[in-house]
């Protein structure tokens, strides 16, 4: 094996390894918003960003790492753009079973790798846009057999996973250019600002140990954020997103266990046709 190749082995390797680690944590995050899931969205939005915000500045002023970072603009942009997809995501929790939600918000690799070939020049097999149809037939499946899923949850969380896809896209974009607690920084800031200016019109305060999960919910979404952008600094946006569907694996039991949110077979199969549609677009991907 030459030294490039097995350059790109270890980089794929560690891509997995973080991204793996990432979903996890989001798993972590979500079983959270949807304990507090009857807070307005935007304060769970603010709450989401706080913990992360003051543990991403102590880090970087700890490594004396400048908070501006090299790109600003893009920097900016991925703040905003991440924002809007999860405050969209956490209004979709609030409208629909969590693991459905979780299920068809990962539809945003495919809108990923769409947009990878417009903006980055990646490549996209004939088959894989099979795996996008297929992917799409699941959702079907789940809206059409889950009567606990809205048409505006539907919408939102469609919105989301779009909006996600240009997240991905913007990561890999930005690569190895900027530190990822740098990257971290803008989009946690960026939400710090925005649930607080929206949660100023219409708050909910919480209550007793609610204060607590809510602290948690910027800890694991720290951790979760800086797997993610290091996961794709390492390899491309269309092989990385995928494996963040392990997170609704997590989710499903954890709805299940903590929540009682049952899951008929056909939504089951549904989420199945989804995972699989994924998992096939990252083995064509990486087939030589």
């Amino acid at each position: 094996m030459s030294l490039k190749n097995k350059n790109i082995e270890n980089n794929l390797i560690r891509a997995v390894a973080y991204m793996s680690i990432s979903a996890f944590c989001f798993a972590l995050m979500n079983i959270t918003v949807r304990y507090l899931d009857h807070l307005p969205t935007f304060e769970l939005v603010f709450f989401r960003a706080l913990g992360s915000v003051v543990l991403a500045i102590l880090f970087l002023k700890q490594q004396k790492i400048p908070l501006i970072g090299n790109n600003p603009k893009i920097l900016i942009f991925r703040g905003i753009v991440g924002v809007s997809s999860m405050a969209l995501f956490f209004k979709a929790v609030q409208l629909m079973p969590l693991a459905s939600a979780v299920s068809l918000r990962y539809l945003s690799p495919f809108f990923a790798a769409g947009i990878a070939i417009l903006v980055l020049g990646e490549k996209m097999k004939k088959i894989q846009w099979l795996f996008f149809l297929s992917a799409f037939l699941g959702v079907v499946l789940l809206k059409g057999f889950d009567t606990r899923i809205s048409f505006l949850g539907l919408i939102c969380i469609l919105s989301s996973a779009f909006i996600s896809g240009i997240v991905y896209v913007t990561l890999r974009k930005i690569g190895n250019s900027e530190h990822p607690i740098v990257v971290v920084n803008y989009f946690v800031s960026t939400a710090l600002i925005v649930g607080l200016f929206f949660s100023f019109f219409n708050w909910q305060q919480p209550i007793g140990i609610q204060w607590l999960y809510l602290l948690l919910m910027g800890v694991w979404g720290f951790i979760a954020q800086i797997f993610m952008t290091k996961a794709f600094a390492e390899a491309e946006a269309n092989i990385v997103s995928p494996l963040k569907y392990t997170e609704v694996i997590f989710t499903l039991l954890a709805g299940f266990i903590f929540f009682g949110e049952q899951q008929s077979w056909i939504a089951l199969l549904a989420m199945f046709i989804i995972s699989l549609s994924l998992f096939a677009n990252v083995w064509v991907k990486t087939k030589k």
